[in-house]
């Protein structure tokens, strides 16, 4: 059975896609997620911090490859530590990780308030298909 095939037998349906749009739009405009975007756009502009992050992830790559093959050292994983560390000591990477927490923090607040009325973790519900 399809969305739409559903909304047209049921139009209360049509006002919750209606109201799951405007909150949508609604949390685009907090003030957390702007500044959040502006982060995010700042660290995708920032040439250090580009750099970092590809270093970063081919250190990630190559330690997760050789934990898979036994044959990851402690020094593999200082190296990798050292890396992430020199990434966050970033101040454009460090206030974009700093405005994201908050903005997850604030993305469950909404999550727990949707989930109260639907007595179901809305959000793992929605978007959690896939656990670790």
């Amino acid at each position: 059975m399809s969305i739409d095939s559903d909304t047209a037998a049921d139009p209360t349906g049509d006002r919750v896609e209606e109201l799951a749009t405007e909150f949508g739009e609604a949390i685009t405009e907090l003030p957390v997620y702007q500044r959040y975007v502006e982060a995010k756009e700042a660290v995708e502009n920032h040439e250090e911090a580009q750099e970092a992050i590809q270093e970063f992830e081919q250190l990630r790559e190559e330690f997760q490859l050789a934990r898979q093959t036994g044959r990851a050292s402690q020094e593999d994983l200082r190296q990798l530590q050292a890396a992430q560390e020199d990434l966050h000591d970033i101040p454009v990477m460090s206030d974009y990780l700093q405005v994201q927490n908050e903005l997850e923090l604030r993305l469950q607040e909404l999550n727990e308030m949707v989930s109260d009325e639907l007595v179901v973790d809305f959000g793992q519900k929605a978007g959690g298909c896939c656990e670790d």
